[in-house]
């Protein structure tokens, strides 16, 4: 496997969620929701999910993205 949709798409760590929409125009990049290992919050996918919704409303996106947080990428020397 290769990093290079990662590379391109200048991914940070994991997990770190994109949405296109039907132009290929990215839409969001950010987290799933707000739970994290240890801090009791349930994952619901709340902010990916509120983000798929407001594109197919028609909606525009939240300004306040906030970013993922997790493991960084390790990346292979090319």
């Amino acid at each position: 496997a290769t990093q290079e949709v990662a590379r391109a798409y200048d991914a940070a760590c994991t997990p770190d969620f994109y949405l296109f929409d039907s132009q290929s125009q990215l839409i969001y990049r950010g987290q799933l929701d707000d739970s994290r290992p240890g801090n009791g919050i349930p994952v619901s996918g709340n902010d990916l999910r509120k983000a798929m919704d407001n594109l197919l409303a028609g909606k525009p996106q939240e300004e306040d993205q906030k970013p993922s947080i997790g493991c960084n990428i390790k990346w292979i020397k090319s």
